[in-house]
């Protein structure tokens, strides 16, 4: 790739991760997503009991010869990744006890602002089969933002509430690790030892991008990072440096169908929304001056004003300083507090925001 040349979408480009990185231009990526080698250290065979040989990560790419040289290639491509990054963008990194805690003291060298660390807790981790620690049973991943203030970023809140069954979304999540069908293989092997699971990606890049930002992965295997982008309508760019990797996530992508734009609507934030005074709903006439507002369990009642405060006891205000009031609490959201009455059932006058807000935008 020659020196920083215009950013092709959708595209994956067999190389050196830094070196294609540096030709990338500034400021071009809103996303960039990394399983970087571990650097396991592995020492000799792994045997199950059965004396039966474990599949482990072997590849030279994983291998180095000691922390610092390993420091000195994560410290090189994160350099590029924050050069990369819009000032807004977001950087995921996974990784393994081997090494998350090197590279999480690099990104803070240089500058980047950690906003979580996210347990990927495995239902079906790999035993330790010889007994002699506690099996390995999560891996980590750091969210950060290239912004030294951390603020800007993207991150989908109420999508990923929606996601968690109206929960708000935790940093611990349990996903099972990529197998059966949808572990990737030649001639009956894994193609490739760390495939990652694409419910992982699918949470990253729903929380943390949006439809038609574009995602980055410099290690990009045989392509779940893609796969992922191009379903969710996100675009992509992979970088790997083995020819056998690149064919097989070629192949892999293009057989991915991408869902229709009506399908990737999320649950917006609600501070993304346009805001609705109450007293808009008085002058449209969806609440008449004279109307009575009662809490859910009736225990208050409040009357409507023409000018869109209500009136409760010796409390004049905003539904939200009245609501506030007849509680005796520091603070009330008065949108979720008062209901008003309609054929004998309590109706929360959130609903009658909800139907303006969708009338008027």
């Amino acid at each position: 790739m020659s020196k920083k040349q215009k950013i092709q979408r959708n595209s994956i480009h067999l190389g050196d991760t830094v070196e294609v990185m540096s030709g990338l231009p500034d400021a071009s990526v809103d996303l960039v997503f990394a399983d970087p080698p571990y650097n396991l250290q592995l020492c000799g065979e792994l045997h199950r009991p059965n004396n039966s040989r474990v599949a482990g990560v072997e590849d030279e790419w994983d291998r180095f010869d000691t922390f610092d040289s390993y420091d000195e290639f994560t410290r090189a491509w994160l350099n590029e990744a924050r050069r990369i990054l819009k000032p807004k963008g977001g950087l995921w990194v996974i990784g393994s006890y081997h090494n998350i805690f090197r590279v999480g003291a690099i990104l803070q060298d240089l500058g980047f602002w950690i906003l979580n660390d996210v347990v990927w807790r495995k239902t079906n981790p790999m035993p330790n089969f010889r007994g002699k620690r506690f099996t390995n049973a999560h891996e980590t991943l750091i969210w950060c933002t290239p912004s030294p203030n951390g603020k800007g970023y993207t991150f989908n809140y109420e999508a990923m509430k929606a996601l968690n069954e109206d929960l708000q979304m935790r940093s611990d999540w349990l996903l099972p690790i990529c197998s059966g069908g949808e572990r990737l293989k030649t001639n009956g092997q894994k193609a490739h030892p760390t495939q990652k699971p694409e419910a992982l990606l699918h949470r990253v890049l729903l929380a943390s991008s949006n439809p038609g930002d574009l995602v980055l992965d410099p290690f990009f295997g045989t392509g779940t990072t893609g796969a992922v982008a191009k379903h969710l309508g996100r675009d992509y760019v992979g970088i790997d440096a083995d020819p056998s990797y690149v064919d097989l996530a070629r192949q892999r992508i293009d057989a991915v169908v991408p869902l229709g734009e009506q399908d990737l609507d999320v649950t917006p934030s609600k501070r993304s929304l346009p805001r609705i005074p109450f007293g808009w709903l008085v002058e449209r006439g969806m609440l008449r001056p004279g109307a009575t507002l009662y809490d859910s369990r009736r225990r208050y009642a409040a009357r409507v004003r023409a000018d869109g405060s209500v009136v409760a006891n010796r409390s004049r205000g905003s539904i939200h300083q009245v609501g506030a009031a007849v509680q005796g609490a520091p603070a009330c959201n008065g949108w979720t507090f008062w209901c008003f009455e309609e054929r004998g059932q309590l109706v929360p006058i959130d609903l009658l925001r909800q139907k303006l807000r969708s009338e008027l935008h």
